[in-house]
């Protein structure tokens, strides 16, 4: 369930980034259309550094890395 909200989280930055660029390019000066969007991923993005600490401090996710 953590790893599928994660990768939802993850799914919906990437959108917020495509929607940014698009405002980007086609508003004009005085939108606030891309701050919006720059404000939720940057949401977007603290939630899901958080629910992956989160997973690695409740041992929900473990990392296999030899080092």
């Amino acid at each position: 369930m953590l790893k599928a909200a994660i990768v939802l989280l993850l799914l919906a930055t990437v959108a917020s980034l495509f929607s940014g660029l698009v405002f980007l390019v086609k508003d004009d000066e005085n939108s606030t259309r891309l701050l919006k969007a720059l404000t939720v991923r940057v949401t977007l993005a603290s939630l899901t550094i958080g629910l992956v600490a989160y997973g690695f401090i409740s041992g929900q996710l473990v990392s296999h890395a030899p080092f």
